[in-house]
């Protein structure tokens, strides 16, 4: 009885320690396997069956690229992102490295991602 009880406890613990581990690897997977970010956009960028595309999408955005910001620039592209875009929640802003905005929007049937110009002005979206 007691040997059953150990073996199901270790059987167990092992499982919750191997989904966690492959929880941490896919959540960690880096967005590029050694293709450069410009390849990896391109083919974001370009609309799939269920992917639209309007405006301008810039050169350096791909998934899990950007930092995310907070404070008035923040603020700023998510303002102008929801005067363009009403109605979606804005649960992310991220600055790109050329210093424009992707604004991540979420309860919305689309877009899923807005793009909003250094000076503020929505440049494109994709979803």
């Amino acid at each position: 009885m007691f040997s059953r009880k150990l073996t199901r406890s270790i059987a167990v613990g092992t499982v919750a320690i191997v989904v966690a581990i492959g929880a941490y690897a896919i959540v960690n997977q880096s967005p590029s396997n050694g293709a450069s970010g410009n390849a990896n956009t391109a083919t974001v960028a370009q609309p799939g069956q269920n992917q639209r595309v309007v405006g301008q999408v810039p050169q350096n955005w791909g998934p899990g690229t950007g930092t995310i910001i907070t404070g008035a620039a923040a603020n700023e592209a998510k303002a102008a992102a929801l005067a363009e875009y009403p109605g979606g929640t804005v649960n992310r802003v991220l600055k790109l490295t050329d210093g424009s905005y992707a604004v991540h929007m979420i309860k919305i049937s689309w877009p899923h991602h807005v793009f909003v110009s250094k000076d503020f002005k929505v440049t494109g979206a994709i979803g």
